[in-house]
């Protein structure tokens, strides 16, 4: 595969004269990783945020910006308070500041910028990976529009409030009530205790300005169909004029070679066929290089790169008529860690490009194929890091407030409420759906927030037909959806094989091992079952696997073992907070991981 988005050569760095990179330090006294060294004002995730999108003309703005907290009625602050390393949350070591924020309060940000002359000839837009929670946009005072929601990207066109050959000036007014609020929160919480974690307020992904042509490509849908051969892209455009003969031409490419070429209008959705395809699996992940064009009479356009996998999902029956998941029309059982996503020094961001890339590899390293992205929306990177990689995802939406047991029913929710998790359900969908790692969506997690689940599975289901849905992780099934999914502490346990529905258990084990060196903090620190060494717990872990193989041959279709890392005051990782130490030998855990696979012929 060419594409290479990772490589910082697409990068045009810049930090302003006025703001001193010397002035910035980490908070101290905080767990760190290894790669929070690497972390500097002048080299802050200098990677190209969007993989599945590329162009090679891009500006990057993380780094040092001007922030303040003010009462959320008080007016854009006249001084702020000091310098914040974006895109780092504001509760974070290594933001620099390491404060909360409150319901009662906004967070301001704020920094100037310059813009190439030749920018000046198309537009110029302005990108967030994520800033949580509500976010008003200024540039040079011109108010470019407010987003809601904590986990999807959003771009303002602010090319008509630049200031010709001047310094231009953003500012953001981020109000965030975390779990005081009904939006999606996942587990951010004001008060960090037990399964609840440190809030993550304001920007938490990178920040970049882009020039594109008056008429061009504004998104992509990529739908691989392997029973066809075939795939389908249809291509988002901007500032095209309806009168204009606009065409799309799509190339896609294996390694450097040309295998299909497809041309159509821009407005509808272009098939390439794609012979013989090489299919994505955990096992061999490979990827097709794309390209694609926007043309009017001849004349390009625009032109941007992406990517994609020839890979189906789907619940089938195995030789004995057992419901099993299938990938690419073959039983595979599904094994890997619930995975929160959560970093000492960064809370919701990981320090370095390199740090997001290691738990995936040390996931493969010690044999697993799938990783539950738990409440939590990662960047477009770390799921092309699983693309690359070759592990299966299941991705869960960030969780509300509210609650209930198995036999309650489902909660009432405000109508606002309602229609924004909605709207941020479907903003999470539109980021990973082009993925070919994402193979299940979870909209609801341990009755957390659990409303209108019917109908919440019949619109995913509808919107993207082309993956499964697991409709509620843990103990509030509705009997839809694709899976039966329970959780159980340590375990492991199955429901029952059923007619449509292929049986998961969706958590189970949770041994816990807190290590002298690598905790959050010296008070409580805790596991669902705590070991006192790393014998113990290796001991501990192979009993559950010893347990496990039998619920497979019975037919269990997948497992999700809790979890990754320590998070906080959980210590039920395999590896501790600071990713310094695996807790079980990797080459053992292997061996213990190679007994679950298919047993079937």
């Amino acid at each position: 595969m060419i594409f290479r988005p990772f490589l910082s050569g697409f990068l045009v760095t810049f930090l302003g004269a006025a703001i001193s990179a010397a002035e910035w330090r980490p908070v101290e006294g905080t767990l760190s990783t290894r790669w929070a060294k690497d972390v500097s004002p002048e080299n802050v995730l200098p990677e190209y945020p969007r993989p599945q999108m590329v162009r090679p003309e891009w500006k990057n703005l993380n780094g040092l910006w001007d922030y303040a907290i003010r009462p959320c009625d008080a007016a854009r602050p006249e001084k702020f308070d000091g310098q914040i390393l974006v895109p780092f949350p504001v509760e974070s070591a290594l933001s620099g500041v390491k404060k909360p924020v409150g319901e009662e309060n906004r967070l301001w940000y704020c920094r100037t910028f310059d813009v190439p002359e030749a920018w000046r000839q198309g537009r110029v837009l302005l990108h967030f990976g994520a800033v949580d929670w509500e976010t008003t946009v200024r540039v040079n005072g011109k108010e470019m529009g407010t987003h809601r929601g904590g986990y999807d990207p959003f771009t303002f066109d602010i090319t008509d409030a630049l200031i010709p050959g001047e310094r231009q000036e953003v500012v953001l007014a981020v109000w965030d009530p975390t779990d005081a609020g009904h939006q999606p929160v996942g587990k951010q919480v004001r008060k960090p205790a037990g399964i609840r974690y440190t809030a993550a307020t304001g920007i938490w992904q990178t920040v970049w300005l882009e020039p594109v042509p008056r008429q061009s490509v504004a998104g992509l849908k990529i739908v691989p169909d392997v029973d066809r051969g075939t795939v389908s892209v249809a291509v988002q455009t901007t500032g095209v004029d309806r009168d204009r003969q606009c065409s799309v031409v799509v190339v896609a490419r294996d390694d450097e070679n040309e295998i299909a070429r497809a041309h159509g209008p821009a407005d509808k959705p272009v098939e390439l066929n794609i012979n013989q395809p090489r299919l994505w699996c955990p096992e061999a992940p490979f990827l097709y290089d794309l390209t694609v064009s926007l043309e009017s009479s001849g004349k390009r356009l625009d032109e941007v790169t992406s990517y994609f996998g020839m890979r189906k999902i789907a619940v089938g029956k195995d030789a004995q008529g057992v419901n099993r998941l299938l990938l690419n029309g073959k039983p595979l059982f599904q094994y890997g860690f619930l995975d929160q996503g959560w970093w000492p020094e960064g809370l919701y961001t990981a320090p370095t490009d390199e740090a997001l890339r290691y738990d995936v590899e040390m996931t493969k390293k010690i044999g697993m194929n799938l990783i539950r992205k738990h409440v939590k929306v990662e960047p477009a990177r770390w799921y092309y890091h699983c693309d690359r990689l070759g592990l299966l995802v299941w991705q869960d939406m960030p969780s509300t407030d509210g609650f209930i047991r198995g036999k309650d029913p489902d909660l009432k929710r405000p109508v606002e409420a309602a229609d924004q998790y909605r709207t941020e359900l479907r903003a999470m969908i539109d980021l990973c759906r082009n993925a070919p790692c994402v193979v299940m969506w979870v909209p609801f997690n341990e009755g957390w927030g659990q409303f209108d689940t019917k109908g919440i599975t019949r619109w995913i289901k509808e919107y993207d037909p082309t993956r499964l849905v697991n409709s509620a992780s843990g103990w509030t099934d509705r009997g839809v959806g694709d899976v039966n999914d329970v959780h159980a502490y340590p375990g492991p346990k199955m429901a029952p094989v059923e007619a449509d529905r292929a049986s998961v258990l969706g958590e189970f084990g949770g041994l816990g091992l807190p290590l002298e060196g690598h905790l959050w903090w010296n008070k409580k620190n805790w596991g669902y079952r705590n070991m006192k060494t790393r014998a113990e717990l290796a001991k501990a872990y192979g009993k559950l696997m010893a347990r496990l193989r039998p619920l497979v041959e019975k037919g269990l279709a997948a497992a999700v073992y809790t979890q990754t890392t320590d998070v906080e005051g959980e210590v039920n990782g395999l590896m501790t907070y600071d990713r310094a130490v695996l807790k079980i030998d990797a080459e053992k855990l292997r061996k213990m991981h190679e007994t679950l696979k298919t047993p079937w012929p």
